[in-house]
């Protein structure tokens, strides 16, 4: 069974940063396209929106552009444990941060519908 485990979440005020990880188990994760998405105040999960993701087979990496230059998404394979860092956090980055996976497309989905691990999510909110 698939597990994800994020952690780095908290408070932090504009202009700083945060470095949130995931932690997978029950499979190895580089088999997957990775992605994180954040589920803003008031919406579903289902309508997360997508934030970073890197692919399984060519490491492609892709990002919003609310957050292009900012964050950067990376995954360390020996500890099966993927990352994303967030600097020059904006107020409006509140939100709870969640890492999926995905095994078996080609191409790196973005859509959080097409991800088939969720973990658990972690807030992080900005004070400005």
């Amino acid at each position: 069974q698939v597990q994800l485990v994020e952690s780095g979440g908290g408070l932090a005020q504009a202009g700083g940063s945060l470095r949130l990880s995931c932690a997978a188990s029950g499979r190895t994760f580089t088999d997957s396209h990775m992605g994180w998405f954040r589920q803003l105040p008031g919406k579903h999960r289902d309508f997360a929106e997508f934030i970073a993701g890197i692919g399984w087979n060519d490491g492609e990496t892709r990002y919003a552009d609310s957050v292009k230059g900012r964050f950067a998404i990376s995954r360390d394979t020996g500890k099966n444990t993927g990352f994303l860092q967030m600097d020059n956090l904006k107020p409006e980055d509140t939100a709870i941060y969640y890492c999926a996976a995905q095994w078996g497309s080609l191409r790196m989905p973005t859509l959080p519908g097409w991800y088939d691990n969720w973990g658990q999510g972690t807030q992080v909110t900005v004070s400005s």
